[in-house]
């Protein structure tokens, strides 16, 4: 790209200066306001757009640092924020525990305090303890996203989850989305739960009674006012999208399921049931997806299915989100 071609990031500039992004981190979305949504969706429009071209690079970032720290096992979300990265010609340098000095014991935030030191701009974190990136806020001065901390949040799949139903389905507002699985000890349903209802959608939470929160949906701060349902048939009659979750076979060893057998008899999302939505309803997945559990293979790789695209909007998502923190020419 020449320096007199115009660039939709360089566009985009234009809009975050008339909306100030008002935000240091990106923790959570319970906090999020519409407009913070719509701006996160604009800026991601333009990154979409970047990433469509031959060569999917712009200078925007140049000079910047993005560090991934992560303490669990991840492919989708850590490639997805390093390429992100270095689509915006930002340095990324990816740590994880294994590779950190916490392994040889120094604390957490010595490590991540060493990081900054090393002219991190910002660090992309997942741990394991729920809070951990909270903590990592409070006591550095460089940007912290929240990459997925224990059953807490996982801001970021919620924002590309969200704007994937927006681009596919052109609208948000008046939606019945259906989260079904493990929702007590997702932090994929909780963050997805706040930017839904956020949004306008009308939300319906359905799994085994031991895997769904004690509330009785009306919202109790932890989670926001929503519909439980135990029954997978009723749950998903009309909905617009219904999305699965990972089951986490530990579950089962906790004494939580009775056996995998029960789960997918219950709630595995099939063809037949899927066919309960509205025409063109959406499947999705965070991933990883446990074929045969949590969907059916003809389902996760069907017409409905938008998996693969979760996975390309994350891009796009997380360029706008390193764009927003760190390309406002602070």
């Amino acid at each position: 790209m020449t320096t007199n071609e115009a660039s939709p990031v360089t566009a985009t500039a234009t809009t975050v200066v008339q909306r100030t992004w008002p935000r240091r981190h990106i923790l959570d979305v319970d906090d999020f306001s519409v407009a913070d949504y719509d701006l996160v969706f604009e800026t991601a429009d333009a990154m979409r757009e970047v990433l469509g071209r031959e060569i999917k690079k712009v200078p925007t970032l140049r000079g910047k640092s993005v560090v991934t720290v992560f303490f669990e096992p991840s492919t989708r979300t850590r490639v997805s924020f390093e390429i992100a990265a270095k689509a915006l010609s930002a340095d990324c340098t990816s740590i994880t525990a294994a590779t950190s000095s916490v392994a040889k014991g120094e604390s957490l935030l010595d490590t991540l305090r060493t990081i900054q030191s090393l002219g991190a701009d910002v660090v992309v974190m997942r741990h394991p303890a729920s809070g951990v990136p909270y903590l990592a806020a409070r006591h550095l001065d460089i940007s912290v996203i929240n990459a997925g901390d224990g059953c807490h949040a996982h801001p970021t799949q919620a924002l590309l989850d969200a704007y994937t139903i927006r681009r596919r389905l052109g609208r948000l507002v008046g939606l019945k989305a259906v989260l079904v699985g493990d929702i007590l000890h997702s932090r994929v349903a909780r963050s997805n739960l706040w930017a839904m209802t956020a949004l306008g959608l009308d939300i319906v939470l359905c799994g085994p009674p031991s895997l769904l929160p004690v509330s009785n949906g009306a919202g109790d701060g932890a989670w926001p006012a929503c519909r439980l349902e135990a029954d997978l048939d009723r749950a998903i009659e009309g909905a617009d999208v219904v999305m699965g979750l990972r089951l986490q076979l530990e579950r089962q060893e906790q004494g939580l399921l009775p056996s995998i057998r029960e789960y997918v008899r219950g709630y595995q999302i099939t063809r037949e049931r899927l066919a309960r939505a509205r025409p063109g309803a959406l499947l999705m997945h965070p991933g990883p997806v446990n074929e045969g559990v949590e969907l059916t293979p003809d389902v996760a790789h069907g017409l409905q299915s938008v998996v693969e695209e979760q996975v390309t909007n994350g891009v796009a998502v997380r360029m706008a989100l390193l764009y927003l923190l760190l390309g406002r020419g602070q």
